[in-house]
């Protein structure tokens, strides 16, 4: 099987991602067929955007959004603003989601979104100005029953509600479901705010109870006080786990009995360097300087929830948990899993563990089209429902397959439900 996904230009991102692809296509016995269809999106979208900045002059823009398979159902995936975004990684963005989706049970295909800028150098004006006008560049290929974005870095939930205004004035009535993780005030629900930590929280506490029986008295260290991080502290104790160390980038918050991770919840506004200062000033935890300590901490639980590759072979040999729950996309290397493995160690793949964003996002758009809402604790519990079974399924999987890793599990579930579509529609 060649790497080719196309005419574009091509990323080491994007050819690990073709990796990933053909590895899980030859460990499921599936035809090289179904690797050329995966191997290249359904449909990519250029598009220009101009924006008029405060001094009077128009800068543009140059976004994307990639369609990668709608086997399964509507395009879904987020829209990233950022300084160094490229098409090639888009399209990788694009097959990650298409993969996650179909692991999550979702009835939906995989898309990505990009704007290449730097929204923190943009005032509130031209941000929305840029929000609204990337709405409308990508308006004929978009609606809630065809491709249905979300927020990724750099964007949030004031521009799914730009974006959702935008769109709908061009459809000349209110139009819900096309975007999702909106503010609740804009039809959105209140736990998107904490989805993806609930998520890695809950498969945190399916994986402890199949390892040890349950979740209650183990250590955990989280790395990265994010979005993400902050959440998934925070569930982590609610569900019976002792939060020992959490982190951020300039340092490691550590109490060996457990921090207070109530205070997350109650000073949500603090950002992760301040709310490491805040379990060392308001919880009496030790602080310790080097970031990088918590990956040697001897905690049961590692769940590193910041940003990609920071358990790496040169630091692999630190980490003495027996069990690490990937919160970021990406954190983990495939030479240092290689070494997790031969250790004994369980690592839980992303595209299982960080799937509560894109769960909660689904449960929002079901309530969307029907105008219909649930309160914050029902969706609570349909959201567990799914992660708890995507958790078995995946778990399940893994133990008929000695030889395989739990990321293999994960991948080569995801591709069996695609393949499966595919053919019954007649496509391979």
């Amino acid at each position: 099987m060649a790497h080719t996904s196309g005419a574009y230009i091509t990323s080491a991102f994007l050819e690990n991602t073709l990796y990933t692809l053909k590895r899980g296509i030859e460990l499921a016995g599936l035809p090289v067929e179904f690797y050329e269809a995966l191997a290249r999106p359904k449909r990519i979208l250029i598009v220009s955007i101009p924006v008029r900045q405060d001094n009077g002059k128009i800068q543009y823009f140059e976004g994307y959004r990639v369609q990668h398979c709608d086997a399964l159902g509507p395009f879904k995936g987020g829209i990233r603003f950022h300084p160094e975004v490229t098409l090639a990684d888009d399209i990788a963005l694009a097959m990650l989601m298409t993969l996650k989706n179909s692991l999550a049970g979702l009835p939906y295909g995989g898309a990505k979104g990009a704007v290449r800028v730097d929204p923190k150098k943009l005032s509130a004006r031209e941000l929305e100005e840029l929000s609204r006008g990337y709405a409308r560049a990508i308006a004929p290929l978009i609606g809630d029953v065809v491709d249905i974005p979300a927020p990724d870095v750099g964007t949030n939930a004031q521009i799914m509600a730009w974006m959702t205004d935008e769109y709908s004035k061009i459809k000349g009535h209110n139009t819900p479901g096309v975007f999702t993780s909106k503010p609740p005030e804009l039809w959105g629900n209140p736990v998107r705010e904490y989805a993806t930590g609930l998520g890695v929280a809950v498969t945190t506490r399916e994986m402890a109870k199949r390892l040890w029986g349950e979740i209650e008295g183990k250590t955990v260290a989280v790395q990265g006080m994010g979005n993400v991080g902050r959440w998934t502290a925070y569930w982590i104790r609610e569900l019976g786990g002792k939060v020992v160390a959490v982190s951020d980038i300039n340092g490691v918050a550590y109490k060996k009995d457990g921090l207070d991770t109530s205070l997350i919840a109650e000073n949500k506004s603090l950002s992760g360097p301040s709310l490491v200062e805040m379990f060392v000033s308001k919880n009496g935890a030790e602080y310790i300087k080097n970031p990088d300590a918590i990956f040697s901490i001897d905690v049961d639980v590692l769940i590193p929830a910041a940003i990609e590759n920071v358990i790496r072979g040169d630091n692999v040999g630190l980490v003495k948990a027996r069990l690490v729950v990937e919160g970021a996309n990406g954190p983990t290397t495939p030479e240092a899993e290689r070494e997790l493995y031969k250790r004994g160690v369980v690592v839980v793949p992303d595209i299982l563990a960080n799937a509560g964003g894109v769960v909660m996002s689904y449960l929002e758009w079901v309530e969307n089209l029907q105008w219909y809402f649930w309160d914050e604790e029902e969706t609570r519990k349909r959201l567990e429902a799914i992660m708890v079974n995507n958790v078995a399924k995946v778990y399940n999987r893994w133990q008929k397959e000695k030889e395989w890793t739990m990321r293999d599990a994960a991948i080569v579930t995801a591709l069996e439900r695609i393949y499966k579509a595919m053919k019954t529609r007649g496509w391979i």
